[in-house]
């Protein structure tokens, strides 16, 4: 044992060695140890007992195993309990050394994750309004990639469809920066025309155009410490993503009729919806912007790719938007529809959906007869196809059109006999084809 101590400390690696493994559990109590390197028969307790007991200590503690012949059996038991590798003795120092370097860069990959995971579950948000909502895969990535970029002051470009939610990104980067007691300015380029999105963004002065009566600060100078956020970055005019790209080069800029040149200090965040690999082919932007815009790029995914948030994000708006004083719950069914929609509106559909729903509700519970038309409308089975003859579909045609038989078309009866709204009704007679 002291000569492989040895070795590997020649090698450069650090080494405790202990001579039990009660001292060894002790050892690792202390804390400070990466990898364990055991053998599995000893006195007193053997590698497995050892391996269990090391793992309740640590969790991501990683070990390798050393074994006989003999006892191979035990060794891959001791993998499926955890175990990294194991090495069969009697070894030369050559065949273990990759071994451990291969332990060390797992157990190197294990703390990161917890790091990431860690910090992940910390990222700050202004408020509930504003939190990225989601734990599918995507959502996870997007989360990651804003912690680590928030710190630093690179640009960033935030891409994904309309309504996914690039604000709430642009919001999180400015929350988790050193910045973050300093302004976060936003401006949509997709509102303005040329002329008034160059004076809005670089300010003007008293004269520099018809009704200019006094000079006015442009948003780079109200950002000024802060973050300047530059939605829909892909509608300005080839123009004026020549003077964007000298500020973001340099910090330098003019006033619209000035001379004077200004010094910014602030960190730009882009946001787009289009293709801008294509429009830079095109010549509808400029190959350099696009370059020092695209220094980080975070790309949301539509919601249709990440369904499995759909209820919690649910929850979240029905607690953030809340419409009245009474927190709305929502029925399996409205669920269901909810979940299998395709969004193309993305999260902002959703949320307008659910305030409307919230508004038409008739208690506080919502139904699939509180959300729109094109959300809760279900195909309706053909009653003579026998495939679609035990749907849930065809089964709740088949019950309506009964009930409005046994009230000979009386709708008031028929919804009571069904227990439903006579609105409800309405909707499903429409739905099936029975009025």
């Amino acid at each position: 044992m002291r000569a492989l101590r040895d070795s590997l400390e020649g090698h450069g690696y650090d080494i405790t060695g202990v001579s039990s493994p009660a001292d060894g559990l002790a050892a690792l109590e202390a804390g400070g140890f990466d990898v364990l390197l055991s053998d599995l028969m000893m006195p007193g307790m053997d590698g497995i007992q050892l391996l269990k007991s090391a793992l309740l200590i640590d969790p991501h503690l990683v070990a390798v195993i050393m074994t006989g012949h003999g006892t191979i059996q035990t060794a891959v038991e001791a993998m499926r309990l955890g175990a990294f590798d194991y090495v069969l003795k009697p070894f030369k120092l050559q065949a273990m050394l990759p071994i451990l370097a291969r332990a060390v860069e797992v157990r190197r990959l294990k703390v990161e994750n917890v790091r990431l995971r860690q910090r992940v579950e910390q990222l700050a948000f202004e408020s509930p309004r504003y939190e990225l909502v989601g734990h599918s895969p995507a959502m996870r990535a997007v989360k990651q990639q804003i912690e680590k970029v928030a710190a630093t002051d690179a640009t960033v470009l935030i891409r994904g469809p309309s309504g996914t939610g690039k604000e709430l990104v642009a919001r999180a980067l400015h929350h988790n920066s050193p910045r973050r007691d300093r302004p976060l300015v936003a401006v949509n380029c997709a509102t303005l025309q040329e002329s008034l999105l160059e004076s809005e963004l670089f300010g003007h002065e008293k004269g520099a155009f018809t009704g200019a009566d006094r000079a006015k600060p442009g948003l780079f100078e109200q950002a000024e410490g802060g973050t300047l956020f530059i939605d829909e970055v892909g509608e300005m005019t080839p123009a004026l993503q020549a003077k964007l790209l000298r500020v973001l080069e340099d910090g330098h800029y003019r006033r619209v009729g000035g001379t004077r040149d200004l010094y910014a200090d602030v960190r730009a965040v882009a946001a787009t919806n289009r293709p801008l690999e294509e429009d830079q082919k095109a010549g509808r932007f400029r190959e350099d912007l696009y370059y020092r815009l695209n220094v980080i790029t975070i790309t949301l995914p539509a919601l249709k790719d990440r369904r499995e948030d759909i209820p919690p994000l649910i929850d979240h708006l029905l607690a953030s938007r809340q419409v009245g004083s009474v927190r709305f719950t929502i029925t399996p069914d409205a669920l269901h529809a909810l979940r299998r929609y395709d969004w193309p509106g993305n999260v902002r559909e959703l949320a307008n959906a659910l305030e409307r729903a919230q508004i038409m509700a008739e208690g506080h519970e919502i139904t699939p007869d509180d959300l729109p038309e094109t959300i809760a409308r279900l195909p309706a089975p053909q009653p003579d196809d026998p495939s679609d003859s035990c749907t849930l579909g065809a089964v709740e045609r088949r019950h309506v059109q009964e009930m409005l038989g046994r009230s000979n078309g009386n709708k008031v009866a028929a919804a009571k006999s069904l227990g439903i709204s006579r609105r409800t009704l309405y909707r499903l007679i429409d739905r099936y084809g029975l009025g």
